[in-house]
């Protein structure tokens, strides 16, 4: 494993850098009989981050995902030094959660049901339990507590070189000091890299870069959005007392984590805001090097950390050190396979998290690799979820002051992020202000998701009670059921489908037939070959070669990739997007017939405007785009505004409008209207890893239709299985003033059997409703759902819920089509 090994010409796998994540990938490929691996180290093994990361093991993460992560890799360290003889340094020693208030206590209760459906063990302990276990530390500020047994800690260098040593011992190849300096690449699939000792060529190529990772990707041409930042923290002089199985106490409100570290303590730091580092470029030698701290910045946050463990504030400090982290955009991690170049796959932006994930991080990709598909729904780490506007070194740099420390701060249902906004503004985007609307972020847009009052501010008050704008979110809900209501939504991303061949490239990957007849809307999805839902959005047939396709912002990369992939080479078909050349105003409720007639000359009768149509429509001096649809249960349509013509459609729709009741209604009162009638949303109630079958969308399959659709034949053969057993229920909290967000526990007779995928109040139904998973239903089960019991787990409490499989609100769908 040194730089006079020879450099080969050629590897089925080619990983870049030798972190922990690169050699973890390295060993679990070999674990699954592939030979043929060279990772390549700039320096040496460990020496950008690894080296110096504090080696905590804690397993209850902000997602399933990465909790799955995170306990996969406290197994594989567990059994990695009988494996290899290379100890890994673990010491069991369990960490504790502090709590300073009520809010971060009932935050933690929601996290121990969610962990126990996850399988981690987790306990509330009481500050004198807290005592015991951690002598030295002041409780008197405590709330509440919580005890994780199972946590550890390990040595980062030695639990990377364990998995090297694995890696070797399976044919994988480990040479150090040759960086990689290109990527190559043909017809759209990576072929190898270029080095400075010569290329070599390679099937795939894995992007293991760490803080470089962003860098080794512009190489290739792939989106990597990741900045390093400076992450600290303190050893002290030796302290009485102190022993390796003291647990790891992390301090949220204090910002810290501490434990010991060889009869001293380590006190690690997460600080509100950040100071990002390298924006001019990470230096060429940069090995094994720290940071020199600046003691002035960090002081009160060391003060305060130190108040945790008071004996601190009197013991001397043997170093403070700073090395470089790399962080995301959302402070999740990037991987999977580039959206735009097959076979070159990236693991980074682990956000200081790499030690704990590396294991699980390493078998996720070395699966996705072989088999062709990651093993588990990754969708909240996957690459394909960033855009390409945020490789932009300013966005990146002011993002990256909070998302170090996000981890450490109260996660507020809601919660918005502060800084780094106004990426992409609509052309309404002041009128809306002006109307009072209350702004949130997602995919860069800023969206109006609630509008204050004329006496008001439009200013989040976070809580897990009743939010300060639920009187708001109630009238512009009740707004759409009632009267009419308009909701803007020109982040919704649009896709221009165009070529001789699209219907047929479109029929192919979607599961409804869109190959109908212009001024057709189809809702329908895109599955993966084992049936799972990549997307669900709706495709309108504009005229014989021409389709748009509609899909939230957030899915944008990831649904243009797939349509692309999905064409075959000899296809005539170009996919455009046209998303910021139009507006979209969603005019939605009973009285938005009568709203458009008077505006509009054109026919909105059923007969003249049916459901599922689409057709251009006069509004002044202006001509939109029409499509009757609703995401919400009502008679609706969505206007396709050209950009030019959007603020004097958006006025003339205002004025009429104040003589129908018209409302302005923002994202949250969407999605408590469609979550009332149980409309799915991707990534919450469906994904890649749950079918048509489960989610009740097997409505939307085209059985019979000529050529089938991908992911047909793994439906097939579930079907003939019978009903399935795990299927998508619609819950009604019995208990008006209980919410539900995402993620609770779901009990059926006692026994937990699934959790909740999406929440919100139902103004309509009178309570809280959610959806999600539940698992164990037999056909006589499914008929008879009021025969069962069924209660949701929030902070600890059960709470009764009604169970249906049709949608509480409208079930025959009259509204909609009335």
């Amino acid at each position: 494993m040194t730089s006079s090994l020879a450099l080969p010409s050629r590897a089925r796998v080619v990983i870049i850098g030798g972190g922990v994540t690169g050699c973890s990938i390295a060993y679990h490929l070999v674990q699954l009989g592939w030979r043929d691996v060279l990772l390549l180290e700039r320096k040496q093994l460990t020496s950008g981050t690894t080296w110096h990361a504090a080696g905590l093991l804690t397993t209850l993460r902000d997602t399933e995902t990465q909790t799955r992560l995170a306990r996969y890799t406290q197994e594989l360290y567990r059994r990695l030094e009988a494996e290899t003889g290379q100890s890994t340094g673990i010491i069991d020693c369990g960490s504790i959660q502090l709590a300073m208030t009520p809010d971060k206590a009932h935050e933690m209760r929601r996290g121990l049901a969610m962990a126990r459906g996850f399988g981690v063990e987790a306990h509330e302990i009481s500050p004198a339990e807290v005592k015991s276990h951690w002598p030295l530390a002041d409780v008197s500020d405590l709330a509440a507590a919580f005890y994780f047994p199972n946590d550890a800690r390990a040595n980062p260098t030695d639990v990377t070189q364990a998995l090297a040593r694995g890696a070797r011992a399976g044919g994988a190849r480990l040479i150090e000091n040759v960086p990689v300096t290109g990527i190559r690449s043909d017809r759209g699939r990576v072929s190898g890299v270029t080095t400075a000792l010569g290329d070599v060529e390679a099937e795939y190529v894995v992007n293991c870069a760490g803080m470089w990772a962003r860098q080794v990707g512009r190489l290739a041409g792939v989106n990597v959005p990741l900045q390093a930042a400076e992450h600290y923290y303190l050893i002290s002089e030796p302290v009485a007392g102190v022993h390796p199985k003291l647990p790891i106490l992390r301090d949220p409100g204090r910002s810290a984590y501490i434990r010991e570290e060889a009869g001293k303590l380590m006190v690690g730091l997460f600080e509100a805001e950040a100071k990002p580092w390298g924006l001019q470029g990470i230096p060429e030698d940069f090995s094994f090097t720290d940071i020199p701290p600046d003691w002035d910045r960090m002081a009160p946050y060391i003060e305060a950390a130190m108040r945790r463990v008071p004996i601190l504030l009197d013991t001397g400090v043997k170093l403070l050190f700073c090395g470089p982290e790399s962080f995301t955009p959302d402070h999740n991690y990037l991987m999977g396979e580039a959206p735009n170049l097959r076979n070159f796959f990236v693991a980074a932006g682990f956000n200081s998290l790499g030690i704990l994930s590396g294991g699980g991080v390493g078998n996720v990709m070395a699966r996705w690799i072989v088999d062709g598909h990651p093993p588990m729904d990754v969708w909240s780490v996957n690459l394909a979820r960033a855009h390409a506007w945020q490789d932009n070194d300013r966005y990146l740099a002011d993002r990256t002051v909070e998302a170090l420390g996000i981890g450490y701060q109260d996660h507020w249902p809601f919660r918005q992020w502060r800084s780094a906004r106004n990426v992409k503004k609509s052309v309404l985007h002041d009128r809306l202000a002006a109307a009072g609307a209350c702004f949130g972020e997602s995919a860069g847009w800023e969206r109006p998701n609630w509008y204050a009052q004329p006496d008001e501010k439009p200013e989040y008050q976070y809580t897990w009670g009743r939010p300060n704008w639920f009187a708001n979110h109630a009238a512009e809900h009740r707004a759409v059921r009632e009267a009419v209501g308009v909701i803007e939504q020109s982040a919704f991303s649009k896709l221009l489908v165009q070529g001789r061949d699209a219907a047929r490239v479109l029929n192919r990957i979607a599961t409804a037939n869109v190959d109908v007849s212009p001024g057709r809307c189809v809702y329908t999805q895109f599955l993966n070959t084992r049936g799972g839902i990549e997307a669900d959005l709706t495709v309108t047939r504009l005229a014989a070669d021409r389709f748009l396709v509609l899909t939230a912002g957030f899915t944008q990369t990831h649904v243009e990739a797939w349509i692309r992939r999905h064409t075959p080479e000899d296809a005539c078909c170009v996919v455009t997007d046209v998303t910021g050349a139009y507006a979209m105003l969603n005019v939605q409720g009973p009285r938005s017939r009568a709203l458009l007639s008077e505006l509009s000359p054109d026919d909105f009768s059923n007969d003249g405007f049916p459901f599922a149509t689409a057709r251009e429509i006069r509004i002044g001096y202006q001509t939109v785009l029409a499509i009757r649809l609703t995401y919400v249960g009502e008679l609706g349509w969505e206007l396709y505004v050209p950009a030019p013509f959007t603020l004097p459609v958006y006025d003339q729709l205002i004025a009429t409008g104040a003589r129908h009741g018209l409302t302005h209604c923002g994202y949250h009162a969407l999605n408590s209207l469609r979550i009332e009638k149980a409309y799915r949303d991707w990534s919450h109630d469906i994904g890649p890893d749950d079918t048509p079958l489960e989610a009740g969308l097997a409505f939307t399959c085209a059985w019979d239709k000529e050529g089938g659709f991908i992911g047909r034949e793994a439906l097939l053969e579930a079907r003939a299985k019978g009903p399935p057993q795990r299927r998508l229920l619609q819950f009604l909290l019995e208990d008006p003033q209980v919410f539900v967000h995402h993620n609770e526990p779901i009990y059926r007779d006692g026994e937990r059997v699934g959790y909740v995928t999406s929440g919100m109040y139902a103004h309509t139904l009178g309570a809280a409703v959610g959806l999600g998973y539940v698992t164990g239903l037999d056909a006589t089960a499914t008929r008879n759902l009021a025969g069962s019991r069924f209660e949701i787990e929030i902070a600890e409490r059960r709470v009764a819920a009604r169970a249906s499989l049709a949608p509480l609100y409208d079930p025959k769908n009259l509204r909609v089509r009335c």
